[in-house]
């Protein structure tokens, strides 16, 4: 048996022994002793915690500060405003637009201000109806499939999963899409549902930006008459006041310590040179290039295979997921700048922005030079949205300058088409504005606060983990194109890769920061099940991580299911990009069928999809009778869309069901993750 200590005693000694022995004694005085001595230290712990409470748990404080100022109600109040415009950002448009509605408030005697809710407390907003006229605007954009933006996450779900009243709020709503995508403005139309749901009240109907089309268009259009309904709804007037009111001053820096001054780093000073963990899209790791070599065999144009080196980062990726690459701009383009707007560009500077109430101080790292603002913070090769045409007219001393752009920057017939065929069609971007209007020359510093934020690149990876878990592969086309001015734009993130190549030397390797964004762009758990891949050109990238996991797998001794891909380029001698990996995956049986479609190597064009349509035995096989999966990556414009109709047809045909069943079948593939799309405009 046992006693109450767990200690075994034996039961053979049948004497008569006394009812409390020696041993019972000894124990029972130590559980004394340790109970009261436990019992007067834990007494005197919390005698000492009453006295010094935040000495003990400074997170009280910490989280005590925080909560105080994540409240947007708090800083309106103190501030006199009534509008607050959030945005849900992944490239800062919406963020952009967002300053631009609040900036015209002021116009409607509403001043506003600029709010990101993932730094808000957004059950806050259940008081704005304590502010007089208050207004709270959404812009909101979608993003992959049918997703909030990262930073407005916990906004979403906190509607979805709340019910506080909203009755007392006023709203408005402006949605970034982009009609090639599935899931159109999903989020924003959400948002604008539930809010009235809970019982807040629409001020203006729900604008949708369409970014395959003209979202500038889009956003000028709706932000008109928003104003228009504001007016209606409040009963004010616009004062008519025009006011270029500058959000960010500048700020002389040429004293500052040379180690104090950012360099390109994304938010942490000196971050290249002491890397710190966690890494995300704040935060990149510093890669070191291991390969780039070309997979195009002849022919003009470029693509490039490259190997990233993440060895000793920690960085963890899947098959399908994505890696983010922050390029920077042409030291040529760069210096035009400068040579165009006559400026200092290693002059060190700084923007601060005048509103003290807003969280965001500066739009980028600083201080920093101009030259390193130009080349590592600011999108100079985009084309200008119309509020930059209108804030360029101050500077133009030339009246026929000043009169193209006040029609670029209307909102006329005439300024619309001007501005689609002067800034858009032509593709022109700030450089090529500052070279054909030569009498503008605007303020640097201005210049540097109204150019957006230069976004990384997003390329699909095109490896596996399980094969490469020290390195990633991307699958990139150079771009290089020549616009209707006869100039030569050249992709930012491409050209920059195609000049970093590793030598075999001991000179340090090229270098450039990325980091990693997760994608549900997914195989399936079970490696039996079967699947289709249609992927054409670059569109090939994550099917090579697939089928190098799959082969992985089947190296092991595992069962796999059968893999079949389709893949189409040009030219077989031209840009049959992996042709021998591929043939080597076929011979082996890992890849079961390879459809293959070179559309220019006869007189009429073959494309992937007109094999889709020719094997819609094997579609139907595979995605019907035997449920397996099938993915998508390419071009969403036309080449996803054609897919996703023959795939209906397919259904229908083979399995006898009418148009709207067939419909039906496939969304539910798509809900089920059984069709899947990591697709592009």
């Amino acid at each position: 048996m046992e006693n109450s200590e767990g200690v075994k005693i034996e039961s053979t000694v049948v004497t008569e022994e006394p009812l409390i022995s020696a041993l019972d004694i000894a124990l029972f005085v130590v559980i004394i002793t340790v109970a009261y001595f436990w019992y007067f230290k834990r007494d005197k712990q919390s005698s000492s915690s009453e006295k010094k409470p935040y000495t003990i748990q400074p997170s009280s404080l910490s989280s005590i500060e925080q909560t105080s100022n994540s409240s947007f109600i708090k800083k309106l109040k103190s501030t006199g405003r009534s509008l607050v415009v959030f945005y849900g950002s992944q490239t800062g448009t919406a963020e952009e637009f967002a300053g631009r509605i609040a900036k015209e408030g002021a116009r409607y005697k509403m001043k506003g201000m600029v709010a990101d809710p993932e730094e808000c407390d957004m059950a806050d907003l259940v008081e704005m109806k304590e502010i007089q006229k208050s207004l709270a605007i959404f812009c909101i954009a979608t993003y992959g499939e049918g997703d909030p933006t990262d930073n407005a996450m916990d906004f979403y779900e906190w509607l979805q999963n709340g019910d506080a009243d909203l009755e007392g709020l006023n709203y408005a709503v402006f949605g970034l899409g982009n009609k090639t995508y599935e899931h159109y403005n999903e989020i924003a139309i959400y948002i604008d549902q539930r809010l009235e749901e809970l019982g807040a009240t629409r001020v203006h109907e729900i604008g949708l930006g369409d970014d395959d089309a003209n979202i500038e268009d889009d956003f000028v259009s709706w932000k008109e008459k928003l104003w228009e309904s504001v007016c209606s709804h409040y009963g004010i007037e616009e004062t008519g006041e025009e006011s270029n009111i500058r959000q960010y001053k500048l700020v002389d820096c040429s004293e500052v310590l040379p180690e104090r001054i950012f360099s390109g780093e994304i938010s942490r000073l000196k971050s290249y040179e002491n890397q710190r963990f966690p890494l995300d899209v704040k935060n990149p790791y510093l890669s070191k290039i291991a390969v780039n070599r070309e997979l195009h065999k002849s022919g003009d144009r470029s693509c490039m295979h490259i190997e990233f080196d993440i060895d000793g980062s920690k960085m963890r990726y899947d098959t399908g997921d994505h890696v983010a690459v922050y390029p920077k701009n042409s030291s040529e383009l760069v210096d035009k700048i400068g040579e165009l707007l006559n400026a200092d560009l290693d002059a060190v500077f700084s923007l601060l922005n005048t509103d003290e109430e807003s969280s965001k101080k500066h739009p980028f790292p600083c201080p920093c030079t101009y030259r390193t603002a130009l080349t590592y913070y600011l999108d100079i090769t985009s084309n200008p949205r119309t509020h930059i045409m209108k804030e360029l007219i101050e500077y133009a001393s030339d009246p026929k300058d000043q009169e193209k752009l006040k029609l670029m920057a209307s909102s006329t017939p005439e300024g619309k088409k001007e501005f689609h065929e002067w800034i858009l069609r032509d593709n022109r971007n700030i450089v090529h504005i500052l070279e054909d209007l030569p009498s503008v020359k605007p303020d640097l510093d201005h210049l540097c606060e109204l150019l957006p934020r230069l976004q990384c690149r997003y390329y699909s990876i095109s490896s596996s983990p399980k094969v490469y878990p020290k390195s990633i592969h991307i699958t990139a086309v150079l771009v290089n194109y020549t616009t209707p001015t006869n100039r030569v734009n050249k992709g930012v993130a491409t050209n920059l890769l195609a000049q970093l190549i590793p030598t075999n030397d001991e000179l340090p390797q090229p270098t450039i920061p990325i980091y990693i964004r997760r994608s549900q762009f997914r195989l399936p758990p079970k490696s039996q099940t079967p699947i289709i891949m249609i992927g054409p050109g670059t569109g090939l990238a994550p099917f090579r991580g697939f089928i190098q996991e799959r082969d992985y797998a089947r190296k092991e001794g595992r069962e796999i299911g059968e893999m079949v891909l389709y893949f189409g380029c040009r030219k077989k001698d031209e840009d049959f990009i992996y042709e021998n990996e591929l043939q080597e995956y076929v011979a082996n049986g890992t890849l079961t069928k390879l459809h293959l479609a070179f559309s220019r190597d006869q007189p009429e064009k073959k494309y992937v999809t007109h094999l889709l349509e020719q094997n819609a035995d094997e579609l139907w096989n595979i995605i019907g009778e035997k449920s397996g999966h099938l993915y998508v990556c390419g071009d969403a414009r036309s080449m996803a869309k054609d897919v996703h109709s023959i795939i209906v047809k397919v259904v229908m045909e083979k399995g006898q069901m009418t148009n709207s069943q067939a419909l039906n079948y496939v969304k539910k593939m798509e809900q089920q993750k059984r069709y899947s799309a990591d697709v592009w405009s």
